[in-house]
Protein backbone atom coordinates (compact mmCIF):
# COMPACT_ATOMS: atom_id res chain seq x y z
CA UNK A 1 0.00 0.00 0.00
CA UNK A 2 2.87 2.33 1.21
CA UNK A 3 4.86 1.90 -2.00
CA UNK A 4 1.69 2.38 -4.24
CA UNK A 5 1.37 5.89 -2.71
CA UNK A 6 4.82 6.78 -3.10
CA UNK A 7 4.77 5.66 -7.44
CA UNK A 8 1.22 7.49 -7.20
CA UNK A 9 2.91 10.49 -5.91
CA UNK A 10 5.86 10.00 -7.74
CA UNK A 11 3.96 9.70 -11.60
CA UNK A 12 2.38 13.34 -9.93
CA UNK A 13 4.98 15.20 -9.93
CA UNK A 14 6.17 13.61 -13.43
CA UNK A 15 3.56 14.49 -14.86
CA UNK A 16 2.99 18.13 -13.41
CA UNK A 17 6.59 18.70 -13.94
CA UNK A 18 6.24 17.32 -17.79
CA UNK A 19 2.97 19.86 -17.98
CA UNK A 20 5.02 22.67 -16.30
CA UNK A 21 7.86 22.30 -18.89
CA UNK A 22 5.26 22.39 -21.79
CA UNK A 23 4.46 25.78 -21.53
CA UNK A 24 7.28 26.89 -20.12
CA UNK A 25 9.02 29.61 -22.19
CA UNK A 26 11.94 29.91 -19.93
CA UNK A 27 13.69 27.55 -22.15
CA UNK A 28 14.34 27.60 -25.77
CA UNK A 29 17.03 27.66 -28.49
CA UNK A 30 16.83 29.14 -31.72
CA UNK A 31 19.23 29.48 -34.67
CA UNK A 32 20.95 32.37 -36.20
CA UNK A 33 19.80 33.04 -39.91
CA UNK A 34 23.04 34.32 -40.97
CA UNK A 35 25.42 31.63 -39.46
CA UNK A 36 25.14 28.29 -37.45
CA UNK A 37 25.24 29.83 -34.53
CA UNK A 38 22.39 29.33 -31.98
CA UNK A 39 21.08 31.22 -28.34
CA UNK A 40 19.33 28.95 -26.03
CA UNK A 41 17.94 31.01 -23.04
CA UNK A 42 18.81 28.55 -20.28
CA UNK A 43 22.33 28.89 -20.77
CA UNK A 44 21.74 32.63 -19.48
CA UNK A 45 21.61 32.24 -15.93
CA UNK A 46 22.41 35.10 -14.15
CA UNK A 47 21.84 37.75 -17.13
CA UNK A 48 19.12 40.11 -17.84
CA UNK A 49 17.48 38.91 -21.34
CA UNK A 50 15.89 41.40 -23.71
CA UNK A 51 13.47 39.76 -25.97
CA UNK A 52 12.94 42.24 -29.05
CA UNK A 53 10.40 40.10 -31.05
CA UNK A 54 10.31 41.93 -34.78
CA UNK A 55 8.06 41.87 -37.27
CA UNK A 56 7.64 40.07 -40.19
CA UNK A 57 9.07 41.52 -43.71
CA UNK A 58 10.88 44.34 -44.69
CA UNK A 59 10.17 46.95 -41.88
CA UNK A 60 12.37 50.44 -41.81
CA UNK A 61 11.35 51.20 -38.49
CA UNK A 62 12.44 47.50 -37.36
CA UNK A 63 15.85 48.37 -39.32
CA UNK A 64 16.64 51.12 -36.83
CA UNK A 65 15.15 50.15 -33.69
CA UNK A 66 17.39 46.92 -34.15
CA UNK A 67 20.33 49.05 -34.68
CA UNK A 68 19.82 51.83 -31.93
CA UNK A 69 19.36 48.90 -29.58
CA UNK A 70 22.37 47.08 -30.32
CA UNK A 71 24.26 50.00 -30.12
CA UNK A 72 22.88 50.31 -26.59
CA UNK A 73 23.80 46.38 -26.02
CA UNK A 74 27.16 47.10 -26.53
CA UNK A 75 27.39 49.40 -23.59
CA UNK A 76 25.39 46.71 -21.31
CA UNK A 77 27.74 43.46 -21.15
CA UNK A 78 25.26 41.66 -18.59
CA UNK A 79 22.21 42.61 -20.15
CA UNK A 80 21.97 40.36 -23.62
CA UNK A 81 19.48 41.38 -26.46
CA UNK A 82 17.91 38.47 -28.44
CA UNK A 83 16.04 40.19 -32.07
CA UNK A 84 14.01 37.34 -33.39
CA UNK A 85 12.36 37.80 -36.61
CA UNK A 86 9.70 34.93 -38.12
CA UNK A 87 10.85 35.05 -41.60
CA UNK A 88 12.11 32.49 -43.72
CA UNK A 89 15.61 32.34 -43.61
CA UNK A 90 15.98 33.77 -47.19
CA UNK A 91 14.15 36.62 -46.25
CA UNK A 92 16.28 37.62 -43.14
CA UNK A 93 19.49 37.02 -44.75
CA UNK A 94 18.09 39.31 -47.39
CA UNK A 95 17.09 41.91 -45.08
CA UNK A 96 20.10 41.55 -42.65
CA UNK A 97 22.42 41.97 -46.20
CA UNK A 98 20.42 45.27 -46.53
CA UNK A 99 21.64 46.99 -43.38
CA UNK A 100 25.23 48.00 -44.49
CA UNK A 101 23.62 49.90 -48.25
CA UNK A 102 21.54 51.79 -45.01
CA UNK A 103 23.93 52.67 -42.72
CA UNK A 104 23.07 50.40 -39.90
CA UNK A 105 26.70 48.84 -39.69
CA UNK A 106 27.76 45.90 -36.50
CA UNK A 107 24.07 44.44 -36.01
CA UNK A 108 23.77 41.75 -33.66
CA UNK A 109 23.04 38.69 -34.62
CA UNK A 110 19.28 37.94 -35.85
CA UNK A 111 17.40 34.68 -34.61
CA UNK A 112 14.51 32.94 -36.41
CA UNK A 113 11.84 32.68 -34.51
CA UNK A 114 9.76 29.71 -36.88
CA UNK A 115 6.72 30.71 -37.48
CA UNK A 116 6.59 32.73 -34.79
CA UNK A 117 6.47 29.69 -31.75
CA UNK A 118 8.69 32.15 -29.43
CA UNK A 119 6.25 34.92 -29.93
CA UNK A 120 3.18 32.65 -29.24
CA UNK A 121 4.83 30.89 -25.77
CA UNK A 122 5.41 34.37 -25.17
CA UNK A 123 1.53 35.18 -25.96
CA UNK A 124 2.83 38.08 -27.89
CA UNK A 125 -0.68 38.90 -29.61
CA UNK A 126 -1.57 38.71 -33.30
CA UNK A 127 -3.55 40.08 -36.26
CA UNK A 128 -1.52 43.11 -36.53
CA UNK A 129 -1.79 43.82 -40.54
CA UNK A 130 1.40 44.81 -41.72
CA UNK A 131 2.53 44.82 -45.95
CA UNK A 132 -0.41 42.61 -46.93
CA UNK A 133 0.24 40.17 -44.12
CA UNK A 134 -1.23 39.00 -41.02
CA UNK A 135 1.78 39.44 -38.02
CA UNK A 136 2.77 39.53 -34.19
CA UNK A 137 2.39 43.27 -33.12
CA UNK A 138 6.32 44.38 -32.13
CA UNK A 139 7.35 43.80 -28.90
CA UNK A 140 9.92 43.92 -26.23
CA UNK A 141 10.40 41.30 -22.93
CA UNK A 142 12.58 41.84 -20.67
CA UNK A 143 13.42 38.70 -18.32
CA UNK A 144 15.40 38.43 -15.15
CA UNK A 145 18.59 36.35 -14.59
CA UNK A 146 15.89 33.45 -13.58
CA UNK A 147 14.61 34.04 -16.94
CA UNK A 148 11.50 35.15 -15.04
CA UNK A 149 9.43 37.84 -17.00
CA UNK A 150 9.84 41.08 -15.73
CA UNK A 151 8.58 43.56 -17.96
CA UNK A 152 6.70 43.43 -21.59
CA UNK A 153 6.05 45.90 -23.88
CA UNK A 154 3.36 45.63 -27.07
CA UNK A 155 3.43 48.06 -29.58
CA UNK A 156 0.09 49.30 -31.52
CA UNK A 157 2.26 49.36 -35.10
CA UNK A 158 5.40 48.90 -36.01
CA UNK A 159 6.23 52.62 -35.12
CA UNK A 160 5.27 52.22 -31.77
CA UNK A 161 8.35 50.96 -29.80
CA UNK A 162 9.67 51.35 -26.34
CA UNK A 163 11.72 54.34 -26.12
CA UNK A 164 15.79 53.43 -25.30
CA UNK A 165 15.34 56.04 -22.29
CA UNK A 166 12.06 53.96 -21.09
CA UNK A 167 14.12 50.76 -20.83
CA UNK A 168 17.00 51.96 -19.55
CA UNK A 169 14.85 53.10 -16.88
CA UNK A 170 13.27 49.74 -16.49
CA UNK A 171 16.75 48.22 -16.51
CA UNK A 172 17.57 50.40 -13.38
CA UNK A 173 14.81 49.49 -11.65
CA UNK A 174 14.92 45.78 -12.00
CA UNK A 175 18.29 46.83 -10.25
CA UNK A 176 17.06 47.85 -7.30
Amino acid sequence: MRLSVVVLLAVSLFVSACDANADNPSNFKVKSALDDSTFELSQQKGKIVVLHFLLKTECPVCLRYTHDYAALAEKSPNVVHVFLKPDREDDVKAWAEGLDEKGLHGLPKIYRDVDARIADKFKIPDGYKFHGQTVHYPALIILDGDGKERFRYVGKSNADRLPIKDFEAKLVEMKE
